[in-house]
């Protein structure tokens, strides 16, 4: 320090925030524009350059490079690789990829990130052009079976063996690479299958690519060497597309001096350690500015003394950050940031899209915030640029914010105050559109203040939703922590967000609106590496496994030397990647080593946490180790904290700056303390209400809540909770949208239980469950929008459990297991877990909380459970109508493995395939509910019975509204069309039957009849489809065609009457097999609902099942296809749709775990219905299968195109062929059989249809 000035900086989206360090101790702070083009070209040149003619007393005009003799170190965190990354302003990049996976990242995991979104938004690719190169390795443990004596076996960097069955050709890559050149792709990114273990041919391709001039080549396996093919491949592009726009930046930067060399430079990465300038790249910049927030959160509100865990709270303009730290950082290695996943060790930050610049808005009884923000352009009402209203004037209206304290920086001129008078009007009409729709309810009217409060009561509510997962779904309370607040808006919220989460006391720097910038001169320089394993943890390979840990902390360790840390400021720590096998979530887990047999310690370490985090471990399963890391630091941070004056006894209280008039929830506008935080002494007290402000930030301070000053000027608030709940069962806008929230909230935790907790690929990896909250008579109040198809359909399992046993004998403890069609069920696969509600002094449940997951086997005629050839349902395998799976708290194991015995007694067929697997699922099924319950129970507790239950049904009829509202709209429009307010419309399954829909609507009344009339007869075959799935289908169009985000529960269906003939296709008999009708005829069901109501062409009508297996092995996915193109949009492509949103296995994943070869993934070109605008395109799937399999194929749409409408072309129709010995032949929809080795399953699934007729006919 003592050698010249240091600068800490943050440059983010808005400001740049600077902290320089003085060689006299002192700390002078500063924030300027971080864009300002008409003054300055780069913000943190231009910091630095007013520092340094400051402190120099000699003018430096703008634009001559700055002297660096008085700088001794410059520290940064970047929003450039961000900002290049949303606003998709990168470098211009070609991908080299494995032949046959063009598409690969274009697919990505298939799923939809809105489920009920017609217009299918996914965020395009990061490259303009992709190069297939013909090459190939596969793994010897899978494909053993194929080989013959010639096969080039090779041993990989982790020990294992693999074949390389096709090289690079050189002389193809160098043609392909110069036409790449020439269309003037200027960096490349190279991506591979396996890779990540056998990176011999990308090095190969990357040398080749060098030579050619390419300014930037990224390979995989370097970038970040794990796998997973998918986000491994959507990282080295993030690599390839923003490293170039990061050195351009370094480039610039470093020109603005005369002499950088001199000055130690490091960035800030996402995983909060600093790196050298040099080695600052794009796939680790994505978090390089709120990384240095979470650092800073970890330096100065964590206090080894107690050891309390702290959340970080960072409020900014268009969005909130959340982290939590308990003595150690926490890492992920897998995040999503502008639709591009990055697998890198990252911080691990939550992002929710509420800040001081979310707009309000009020839609059919609901007060929302957000996602959308008002940005600072033209930014909220009170900035004087015909902006929108904002939490920030919500605020203003209520006293919080004081516009002479705030920066004069607005107006045409930039030199005006907040127009506060602005504000109150545009919260004044808001609050006049609320009480002219409560007229019609409750009569009841608020007041603007009101209205305002209640908009940051919603805001608060949104921000607590990510704390929450951070916290209760790891087995965490949040009312344990500390709340560390930071962040220019922060301080506002801190102590309404606190009282939320029960939480006690919050901790606020001095720095707390530029605390980034604080954390960043905190950091560390660190360097991270890692290296595949891939082995069985046991005492044997413990020896391979050490080395593997020293050479990477060998390499390291030299890296650091280079930049002058002695060997003792470095610290290394230790990290694995474990988990079970045959499961897919593997967490990290670090110990201290020294010696290889020291690797002993984390076995127990693994199992702890996971116990903790999952609530079990698997006592009979190994521990695999996919990969070790290391994480070095050269401890480097510059701890300087100084004290300030310490108040003596008699000024213990602190003093007035002003008074000034806000409002408080029941205590309306209150005269209110103003102090200034650059003015207070250590140890003096300020009592609440009062408004503590520095320069750049205002901390509220709620009625019976204290703050206290520390040594350093920091700020400890003690949370009073003066505000006693208002208990009214009376509908309020405010407390709908909190309940609304609440309440998603509970279906939302349940399911990131299950999908922590479950160890089948189905439900961890695949996503295939549901999770949702019910009322005392089974209707459905939340479902966290998991799987469409479960949708709706679940009520009708609750309500028949209650109708079968009697509400009076269900007890607390019970725990109900169903899968039947009669009770509700959709197909056997699919267990429903039903857990009731019980609160004290009540004797019946007061709630029901259910989740239904895919078991991947339950026995019957094939692997896997979905038999195509069933004829009854006895055949599908095991089945629960209303069976008792926990009674009165006593796990009924015996029982439960006897009924999965019980379909090997079927003719043909066998018991569950593994029984062990359907325990330990049904285990996480039940403590996704045991967490369902506690947040019910903790929501009574703090509301009461009584308003919990009012607002269940007040929730309930919001959707009801928003239905009849639209179906008011449709009738209308029809009845002006046709002279009737009637919708008719049919399609046709593969063999034939129809499936018929007449809709009467009543417009005035805003009510319908779907009367499926006319639909042909149950079907010999599985594709009967239960009443709950038709259920799900009309439930989950409705929503689609609301097109506005509402809450989805039993009023969705309270103004439809569903009427279906018994003994058709969706009234089948009790015997009659069902497995199909779950997975294809509700696709056909929404296309023939669509088609009725004349909105969307026909998507692909289809989830293309297919199951392989044996007795060893077995493995279910469903495949993408094209989705329907609608008024206004082109269908998306190799995307799933409608009923389905499941993820599909990752290449790698496939090829390591299971006798397959995947030899074609890619889209199926042209297979989209033309049209104005166009079908999107299905799929094409080739495997090959490596030895003797069982397999099982359910699609459709092999018969019947799907639709277009208005003129446009139908999609094309899917096909199914095997491939063997020279031949291929078309297999049909349906098939199943022993598939041989060396057979190719070549899987084209449909496209969508197109609207419009193309213009060019």
């Amino acid at each position: 320090m003592s050698g010249g000035l240091g600068f800490a900086i943050d440059r983010g989206g808005t400001f740049t925030d600077v902290i320089v360090f003085k060689p006299n101790s002192e700390v002078e702070v500063l924030k300027v524009l971080s864009v300002d083009p008409a003054n300055y070209t780069d913000a943190p040149t231009e910091a630095i350059r007013q520092v340094l003619e400051r402190e120099g007393g000699k003018k430096i005009p703008r634009g001559v490079a700055l002297p660096t003799d008085s700088i001794s170190w410059i520290r940064m965190g970047t929003t450039v690789a961000t900002n290049a990354l949303l606003e998709r302003k990168g470098e211009r990049i070609g991908l080299l990829i494995t032949k046959g996976f063009k598409d690969l990242l274009f697919i990505g995991n298939q799923a939809r990130p809105k489920i009920f979104d017609f217009n299918i938004q996914i965020p395009e690719v990061l490259y303009e052009d992709v190069v297939e190169v013909d090459e190939r390795v596969l793994i010897l443990e899978q494909t053993k079976e194929l080989l013959d004596e010639n096969a080039q076996i090779e041993t990989t960097i982790n020990g294992l063996q693999i074949v390389v069955e096709k090289k690079v050709d050189e002389l193809e890559l160098k043609e392909k690479l110069g036409e790449l050149k020439e269309k003037g792709v200027k960096s490349v990114a190279i991506l591979f299958l396996h890779s990540f273990i056998y990176p011999n041919h990308e090095k190969e391709a990357g040398d080749i690519a060098k030579k050619f001039g390419f300014d930037y080549v990224s390979l995989s396996h370097q970038v970040m060497p794990m796998i997973k093919v998918v986000p491994r491949g959507f990282t080295v592009c993030a690599d390839a597309y923003l490293t170039p726009k990061i050195m351009e930046y370094l480039d610039g930067f470093k020109a603005g001096f005369s002499d950088i060399s001199s000055v130690r430079v490091n960035f800030m990465q996402s995983d909060g350690g600093l790196c050298e300038m040099d080695k600052f790249r794009g796939s680790r910049a994505i978090l390089s500015g709120p990384a240095g927030g979470v650092v800073g959160i970890a330096s100065t509100a964590y206090k080894a003394s107690d050891k309390k865990p702290v959340i970080g709270f960072d409020m900014g303009g268009t969005s909130t950050d959340v982290c939590r730290y308990s003595g150690y950082l926490e890492h992920v290695m897998e995040t999503t940031t502008a639709g591009i996943t990055i697998q890198a060790p990252q911080l691990d930050i939550r992002t929710v899209a509420a800040g001081g610049g979310s707009r309000l808005f009020f839609r059919d009884g609901l007060l929302i915030v957000g996602p959308e923000s008002a940005s600072a352009h033209p930014g909220p009402v009170c900035y004087r640029k015909n902006g929108y209203l904002t939490v920030t004037d919500a605020n203003l209206v209520l006293g919080r914010i004081i516009p002479e304290y705030f920066p004069k920086i607005f107006g045409p001129n930039a030199d005006e105050e907040l127009d506060k008078d602005a504000s109150y009007k545009a919260m004044a009409e808001i609050t006049e559109r609320i009480n002219r729709f409560m007229e019609s309810t409750t009569h009841q009217k608020f007041s603007v203040e009101e209205v305002a409060l209640g908009f940051l009561a919603v805001a608060n509510e949104e921000m607590c939703r990510p704390i929450r997962t951070l916290t209760q779904s790891r087995g965490f309370n949040p009312s344990e922590h500390v709340l560390a607040c930071f962040g220019g808006a922060g301080g506002q919220h801190a102590c309404a967000v606190a009282k939320v989460l029960g939480i006690s006391q919050v901790r606020i720097h001095k720095y707390a609106s530029l605390l980034s910038a604080y954390g960043i001169a905190l950091a560390d320089v660190v360097d991270e590496s890692q290296t595949p394993a891939q082995v069985v943890y046991e005492e044997e390979n413990f020896p391979k496994l050490y080395s593997q840990f020293m050479d990477l902390r060998s390499k390291s360790l030299a890296g650091l030397k280079t930049q002058g840390f002695t060997e003792s400021q470095i610290e290394t720590k230790y990290f694995m990647h474990m988990r079970y096998e045959k499961t897919d979530t593997a967490i990290m887990i670090s110990c201290d080593i020294g010696k290889s047999e020291d690797l002993a310690s984390f076995r127990d370490e693994f199992r702890t946490t996971y116990r903790r985090e999952f609530g079990f471990v698997l006592e009979d399963r190994n521990i695999i180790i996919d990969d070790v890391r290391i994480r070095t630091r050269g401890k480097s941070g510059c701890h300087v904290e100084k004290t300030i004056k310490q108040a003596a006894e008699d000024q213990r209280q602190a003093v007035l700056k002003s008074v000034s008039s806000v409002y408080f929830e029941n205590l309306k506008f209150v005269e209110t303390g103003v102090y200034l935080l650059e003015e207070m002494l250590a140890g003096q007290i300020i009592n609440g209400p009062a408004l503590l402000i520095d320069k750049n930030s205002t901390i509220v301070i709620e009625p019976s809540s204290t703050v206290t000053i520390t040594e350093h000027g920091n700020v400890e608030l003690q949370i009073g909770n003066d505000v006693e709940k208002d208990l009214t069962t009376e509908v309020d806008p405010i407390r709908l949208a909190i309940f609304s929230n609440r309440f998603m909230s509970i279906a939302e935790q349940m399911g990131r239980i299950l999908q922590r907790t479950a160890i089948s690929t189905n439900i961890k990896e695949r996503l295939d469950f549901s999770c949702a909250l019910f009322n005392p008579e089974g209707g459905l109040i939340a479902n966290a929008p998991h799987i469409p198809v479960h949708l709706g359909g679940m009520q009708y399992t609750v309500k028949f459990q209650i109708d079968h046993r009697g509400i009076e004998n269900i007890k607390e403890g019970d725990v109900y297991l169903a899968n039947h069609p009669t009770a509700g069920g959709c197909h056997l696969p699919d267990f429903t877990v039903i857990t009731p509600v019980f609160f004290k002094g009540h004797k019946t449940p007061v709630f029901f909380v259910a989740n239904r997951g895919h078991h991947a086997d339950i026995g019957g005629l094939v692997p896997g459970s979905m038999p195509p050839n069933a004829h009854h349902i006895d055949q599908e395998g095991a089945s629960f109508i209303s069976f008792k799976l926990v009674d009165e708290g006593v796990f009924q194991e015996q029982r439960l493995i006897d009924a999965l015995k019980a379909p090997g007694k079927v003719p043909g067929c066998s018991a569950a395939r593994n029984i062990s697997d359907n325990i330990a699922d049904l285990n996480a099924q039940i403590a996704a509910n045991r967490k369902g319950i506690q947040l019910v129970t903790s929501l009574i507790e703090e509301y009461s019975l009584d308003v919990v239950h009012a607002y269940m049904q007040h929730i309930q009829n919001t959707a009801e509204l928003c239905v009849r509202e639209m179906l008011k709209k449709v009738g209308r429009k029809v009845l002006e069309k046709t002279g009737k307010s009637q919708l008719s419309g049919e399609d046709f399954m593969d063999d034939g039957t129809v499936i018929k829909l007449t809709v009467d609507i009543d417009s005035e009344e805003g009510t319908a009849i779907f009367d499926f009339t006319g639909t042909g007869p149950e079907s010999y075959s599985s594709c009967n489809a239960p009443r709950a799935v038709t259920m799900s289908a009309v439930t989950y169009c409705l929503r689609c065609l609301v097109e506005k985000d509402i809450p989805l529960n039993n009023g969705c269906l309270a103004p439809i009457q569903i009427k279906i003939p018994e003994g058709t296709l969706l009234s089948p008999s009790e015997t009659a097999p069902v497995v199909a009708g779950n997975v294809l005829t509700s696709q056909r069901l929404c296309d023939v609902i669509f088609k009725t109501f004349d909105i969307v062409a026909a998507s692909q009508g289809c989830m293309n099942n297919l199951v392989f297996g044996d007795e060893t092995c077995g493995y279910y996915e469903t495949i993408a296809g094209g989705a329907g193109a609608g008024n206004g949009f082109h269908g998306r492509s190799g995307v799933h749709t409608h009923m389905t949103n499941t993820r599909i296995t990752d290449p790698e994943i496939l090829e390591n775990r299971f006798p397959v070869i995947l030899r074609e993934w890619k889209l199926r070109d042209g297979s989209g219905g033309s049209g104005k605008w166009e079908g999107g395109d299905g799929v094409v799937r080739q495997l090959e299968f490596t030895r003797k399999l069982t397999l099982s194929l359910l699609t459709e749409r092999r018969a019947f195109q799907p639709y277009g409408l208005h003129g446009g072309q139908p999609g094309q129709r899917g096909l199914n062929l095997l491939k063997r010995g020279g031949r291929a032949v078309n297999i049909g929809s349906k098939a199943s059989f022993e598939i041989q080795k060396g057979d190719i399953l070549c899987i084209e699934t449909p496209g969508g249809g197109g609207y419009g007729a193309p213009e060019n006919s």
